[in-house]
């Protein structure tokens, strides 16, 4: 009954070691914006709660030519159902296989009919001796560098554990499932994921990863803002001339200010350590607001490495760069036009955003690179200045660098991470200690388990002094002393609160853990419960509250909580184990047999789902299975006591 594992995003950034904790935000479904208070803008579309969302087919009716070239977009294109039409891989046999050797897994990709497949087995000799197939339902990205792979189970969304790299043309495991971290079928899809590779699902909000439905691409209003008032208007004959002035109904990121066109992109090519405001969601951010308002997005710097670079943080890298500190004026749409993927953007258009800055008098020429070097570059700035560089998060990808530089790429790739020097915020120069805080604990949980950063956090959290700041950081120092495994000061927080005051799940389940690591789980079962009730559809809270009924035997409300479980996803691994140890309580031997052998061919290296069908097969006089099954515990997991004890028992008698 160990730590559900944290699945989100993954950057693999060097030094850094991938964390396995449960996931920390959830948000609400797109239903309208979260006004900010005493927040303004002339765009009436922005803060105005009342405007929703009415989808991109709508905007097609007036825009058919805009839309007919945003459709093909990376964008347009980023997400969809898993056909062989969006599908960029390559299913050939010689190409269509992966094998994890750190846990002995192959996956074999394929279409049967018109549905996508990934089968996941494991061989002992010629035998198969594992085998699990998965039905493929989406398809995550344009195919110009990869396409990652999600299914859904009664509307909760995991990933697939490979993915195929376009520019490499091969499959490989996906992004932070390398190098023994594989997952699995387990990965979560969750919100902050799914909010920036789509366009606004309609999301389960007391869930972790619970969708109804989904949309097939980003569209037209996670650049433009919710469209309703713009379309009602339309409607009622009210045509504004934008050739004289905007049109206030819908906000044109091109009549924005510079840095507010640049927050419109970095909502999710700022690809970072984000944390969210108090109160807000990852649907709350809408154009023409500044990101800070909902969201801070932290990026860890390091000492010697200007070039290693993440793949969707290209605002980040444009940040670091002359062009736009001096400039003033640049933005994303300065070089690019989003209504028209880069494969269909004429190279020219690069080379003039060059050339409205660094042209020179007519005549001249700024360039002081050798005449034959520029002859061989066709004069292109943007392949000298910008060339493409590796991404430390995705494996066998290169984009275009953002980070433009005078001085050749290649000269500092051979420069190696030799310190961490902080975390610094690149949509905010004004953030809070306490947000601060966040992000390092963040960061902590998601990409590098280190302590030095639990003590950055504690040195922020004790700069705000005020006493409603001190009020509202209960939670945050819940959160670090949970994450240093101090649990008795976790406790210390919670002895004198009542679980039924508390509105934070996170904060809840915390608490119950605490209490559970410290064997006290009559204590740790209303905060458990407190959890399930703010997020019932979160299968890890409930999990994790009907392992703690089990621990104190009540057994009837523990059932009560498996059957949920697996009614809501019949694959949860820890439900099935456990309702197969309820059922052999009971003297269920057939019930009990379905639920364990349902855990062993979908995990088959669960160590409880192994023991408890090593104590069914003993308790019906099949010593011979019951041995099998521990060795092969052992075999995976050697350090397992209980297997060797029980095991030694079989072997004497």
């Amino acid at each position: 009954m160990g730590m559900p594992p944290r699945l989100l995003r993954y950057i693999l950034i060097t030094l850094a070691l991938v964390a396995v904790t449960l996931p920390a935000f959830f948000c609400n479904s797109p239903k309208s914006s979260v006004p900010t208070e005493h927040a303004e803008s002339d765009w009436r579309n922005v803060y105005d709660s009342s405007v929703h969302y009415v989808g991109m087919q709508t905007c097609r009716t007036c825009h058919e030519g805009v839309y007919q070239t945003f459709i093909q977009t990376g964008m347009g294109q980023s997400f969809g159902p898993a056909t062989r039409q969006k599908s960029a891989a390559d299913f050939s046999p010689e190409h269509a296989l992966v094998y994890d050797k750190d846990l002995d897994y192959y996956y074999h990709p394929y279409f049967a009919g018109d549905s996508l497949y990934i089968m996941e087995y494991r061989l002992q000799g010629k035998d198969t001796i594992h085998k699990r197939i998965q039905r493929i339902d989406y398809v995550v990205g344009s195919g110009q560098h990869t396409n990652s792979h999600i299914f859904s189970t009664n509307g909760y969304l995991y990933q697939a554990p490979i993915t195929f790299y376009t520019q490499k043309h091969r499959w490989d495991l996906a992004p932070g499932f390398e190098k023994g971290a594989n997952s699995r079928f387990q990965r979560l899809i969750q919100i902050e994921c799914m909010s920036c590779h789509n366009g606004y699902p309609d999301f389960v909000s007391n869930s972790e990863n619970k969708y109804v439905t989904l949309k097939t691409g980003i569209d037209c209003e996670r650049c433009h803002g919710p469209g309703s008032l713009h379309v009602q208007e339309k409607q009622a004959g009210k045509i504004v001339d934008t050739s004289k002035g905007p049109d206030y109904s819908i906000v044109n990121p091109r009549r924005l200010p510079t840095e507010l066109q640049n927050n419109v992109c970095q909502r999710c090519h700022l690809q970072g350590i984000a944390v969210l405001n108090d109160g807000k969601t990852f649907f709350d951010f809408h154009p023409g607001m500044k990101l800070s308002e909902v969201m801070n997005v932290f990026m860890p710097e390091y000492e010697g490495a200007q070039d290693k670079m993440i793949m969707a943080s290209h605002v980040e890298r444009m940040k670091k760069s002359q062009c736009y500190l001096q400039s003033g004026k640049m933005s994303c749409i300065t070089c690019h036009n989003p209504h028209v993927s880069v494969k269909f953007t004429p190279r020219t258009q690069y080379l003039n955003a060059c050339q409205s800055c660094h042209g020179g008098m007519p005549g001249q020429q700024q360039c002081t690179e050798k005449p034959e070097v520029r002859a061989i570059k066709n004069n292109d700035c943007v392949t000298c200045h910008m060339p493409h560089n590796g991404s430390i998060d995705i494996p066998h990808v290169a984009v275009t660098d953002h980070f433009i530089r005078k001085r050749p790429v290649e000269d500092s790739m051979k420069k190696e991470i030799t310190a961490f020097l902080g975390l610094k915020c690149f949509n905010n120069n004004n953030v809070d200690a306490i947000t601060t805080a966040r992000g390092y604990m963040e960061f902590y949980e998601r990409y590098a388990p280190n302590k030095p950063l639990l003590d950055s956090a504690l040195l922020y959290l004790s700069k705000q002094a005020d006493a409603e700041a001190r009020l509202k950081q209960n939670r945050d120092y819940i959160r670090v002393y949970y994450l240093q495994n101090d649990f008795a000061k976790v406790t210390g927080y919670t002895d004198n609160m009542q679980p039924a005051d508390m509105n934070d799940a996170w904060t809840a389940y915390r608490a119950g853990e605490a209490y559970y690591q410290l064997q006290q789980p009559q204590k740790a079962l209303p905060w458990y419960k407190r959890a399930t009730e703010i997020w019932p559809y979160a299968l890890d809270f409930e999990s994790k509250y009907g392992n703690c009924l089990l621990a104190m035997h009540q057994y009837k409300e523990a059932q009560k909580i498996f059957t949920f479980i697996v009614g809501e996803n019949p694959d949860y691994v820890i439900a099935n184990t456990n309702l197969g140890y309820l059922y052999m309580q009971q003297g269920n031997q057939t019930m009990s047999y379905n639920y364990l052998l349902h855990a062993n061919q979908l995990d088959p290296d669960n160590e409880q789902t192994l023991i408890n069908l090593a104590v069914w097969f003993h308790g019906t006089g099949e010593q011979e299975r019951a041995a099998m099954y521990l060795t092969q515990l052992l075999k995976k997991h050697p350090e397992n006591r209980q297997a060797k004890a029980m095991l030694l028992d079989l072997k004497s008698k």
